[in-house]
């Protein structure tokens, strides 16, 4: 009989403890939630700044989550071209540091006249290709957002292919280095 009654007990026992622990969880998940800020410290979403290699210019950039739309105007040696690129941004599981490719276009204008420099002197050149161009675009490269200060680095790579007003047509690998202030 002692036996009977110290399995009753333990059973009420276990019903209370499961009781008490229903109880809590259901009290819990009533409860209103905090609000959850985004980590501004390793995120954002407008950024401008600026983009060297090659070709050089400015850059502007604006996230929509995970994708962003990018605008670069690049300054050369005899011409200008503005891109624009839309791109994926994928986390490289270390806060801040991204990773991110994409695909655009761009249009660039050439002057058919400038001079090439050697030796410090200056020779005449006549561009055969001036005139108009039109491209495609691809990009691969790396960001970091540094936590404490609104910067972010990136590394890039920018193929284009671009056919010119009198037909030619050229490529080119373009790698590059950024700076952007982030908003």
């Amino acid at each position: 009989m002692n036996t009977l009654i110290k399995i009753q007990q333990m059973t009420r026992s276990a019903f209370f403890v499961l009781a008490c622990l229903s109880f809590g969880i259901a009290a819990q998940s009533q409860a209103p939630k905090a609000p959850q800020f985004p980590d501004h410290s390793t995120s954002y979403s407008t950024a401008i700044g600026i983009r060297g290699g090659y070709t050089g210019g400015i850059t502007f950039k604006q996230r929509f989550g995970a994708n962003a739309v990018e605008g670069i105007a690049d300054i050369w040696q005899n011409g200008i071209t503005g891109r624009i690129l839309l791109e994926k941004n994928v986390s490289a599981g270390i806060g801040g540091l991204n990773w991110y490719y994409g695909a655009g276009g761009h249009v660039s204008i050439t002057d058919a006249n400038w001079q090439n420099e050697q030796n410090f002197r200056r020779y005449p050149y006549r561009n055969p290709d001036s005139g108009l161009g039109l491209g495609v675009d691809g990009i691969i490269g790396i960001e970091y957002k540094i936590p404490p200060i609104p910067f972010a680095i990136s590394l890039d790579v920018l193929p284009q292919i671009e056919v010119r007003t009198n037909g030619h047509v050229w490529g080119s690998v373009n790698p590059g280095l950024g700076i952007k202030v982030v908003f």
